[in-house]
């Protein structure tokens, strides 16, 4: 299904003719403006949807008698099997076809699913419901990058997909905030169906707004089987150490959100208020400034010419993993939060950097694979073991009567934040030495 766009003879000069599109289909004015808010409005809703549970984790448990190894389950596995199996192929759809149609279905079906989650009676109920999530978000931010790439010119990339990016941190604040209140005044029940009405309302709103997708031309509809294009990608040592890097970001991020929340509510007594106010203020704040700075850093780097793109985001992990370990054991709630900002900076920075680099590694016309693979990478095996093992560890040292058995369990975060940072700066010399020997 692609849709058409008006023809023209002008060219993308600095693009090989057989990947470029026409120079006139680029954005331009305040339609730019008009996509990136609504790019940015989808990626707000998408994190909303797929963070409330993280917030209403404790009266989810509570009303539904869940372990913690079952919310473990309910925050990673579901995602990230579906994740692996519909993210790639969603992804083709996106580079071939209609971006747009990709995007607003997807927003559609993972609304439509949230919305459900609040009509669960158990475990089994709700975790379907989040495996209906998932399938949804699978195809979001390949659709959302394809979209990008045919729309906003090269230099302004990375900043778009910063703008975009943003909507994770600020998606997380709000359904940190607000997932907090209604849960301490609605319930959690209303809060998801909430969430996935508002998400119905912007897919809508954006199927117009975006308008419609230039089309990759004949030439440059990939001949190469997809799977194999995928693999070719993944056997470059340059891609293949940004896919080991997004996988430790995986084992990073995912127990950083979901049990971050329940931390600082079991540990410090805060209330769902509190934390989720507290927590998710800083969140996007950090947020805010990690994807904007990130998008414009990168784009600088990118134009330097060096193939050095992946630097600083490598040194702010490697930074972030020290007060990320400390507080952890922190005595008091303020300094405890206080000293997880670095890490909340480190995750928003690398974003637009880490997509970026993923688009020139892949080429022209591959950015929807190279954000799924990107995707797959750290929404694999992180958020599929990494709730979990935090999981069992926490219920394994409670029932040893071992104090801030959480506490211990989320160790796995400032590690995994030191293999990321390692990983990232071997990935950027890879890079550099690719681009300089082309």
């Amino acid at each position: 299904m692609t849709e058409t766009a008006a023809p023209s003879t002008r060219h993308a000069p600095h693009l090989p003719r057989e990947l470029a599109f026409d120079a006139d289909d680029y954005a331009s004015g305040w339609r730019i403006a008009a996509i990136l808010i609504a790019l940015f409005l989808i990626n707000v809703f998408a994190q909303i949807d797929r963070i409330l549970p993280f917030i209403l984790a404790e009266a989810i448990k509570t009303d539904l008698d869940l372990s913690d190894t079952q919310i473990g389950l309910l925050t990673g596995l579901a995602f990230a099997v579906c994740y692996t199996l519909l993210s790639l192929p969603l992804a083709r759809l996106s580079d071939r076809g209609s971006p747009r149609f990709v995007l607003i279905g997807c927003t559609l079906v993972w609304s439509a699913m949230t919305a459900l989650g609040g009509l669960a009676a158990g475990f089994v109920f709700l975790a379907l419901t989040r495996f209906g999530v998932a399938v949804g978000e699978a195809g979001a931010v390949p659709s959302a990058h394809a979209l990008i790439a045919r729309k906003i010119r090269p230099g302004l990339r990375g900043l778009a997909i910063g703008i975009f990016s943003m909507g994770i941190p600020l998606g997380t604040m709000a359904g940190f905030a607000i997932g907090g209140a209604m849960a301490d005044t609605m319930g959690w029940r209303a809060a998801l169906m909430g969430a996935g009405l508002f998400g119905a309302l912007i897919a809508l709103l954006a199927l117009f707004v975006l308008g419609p997708t230039p089309p990759l031309k004949q030439a440059a509809a990939h001949s190469e089987p997809f799977l194999k294009a995928s693999l070719n990608l993944l056997a470059a040592p340059a891609f293949r150490w940004l896919f080991i890097a997004a996988i430790f970001a995986g084992f990073a991020a995912a127990p950083f959100y979901a049990f971050t929340a329940p931390f600082l509510i079991r540990t410090h007594g805060l209330t769902a208020s509190e934390a989720g106010l507290a927590f998710g203020s800083l969140q996007g704040l950090m947020g805010i400034l990690g994807t904007l700075a990130g998008g414009r850093w990168f784009d600088h780097a990118v134009r330097s010419g060096t193939g050095r793109v992946l630097g600083p985001p490598g040194v702010l992990f490697l930074i972030a993993s020290v007060p990320m370990a400390a507080a952890l054991f922190a005595p008091v709630s303020w300094l405890s939060i206080a000293l997880m900002v670095p890490g909340m900076l480190a995750f928003a920075f690398l974003l637009p950097w880490s997509f970026g680099a993923a688009h020139l590694v892949a080429g022209r016309g591959k950015e929807a694979m190279a954000s799924s693979l990107a995707m797959i990478g750290s929404g694999l095996l992180g958020p599929a073991l990494g709730p979990l093992i935090v999981g069992l560890i926490s219920d394994t040292a409670t029932a040893a009567e071992v104090s801030n058995g959480l506490g211990i369990g989320m160790l796995i975060i400032p590690l995994a934040c030191i293999l990321t940072g390692c990983s990232i700066l071997v990935a950027n010399r890879q890079i550099a030495a690719t681009i300089m020997k082309n």
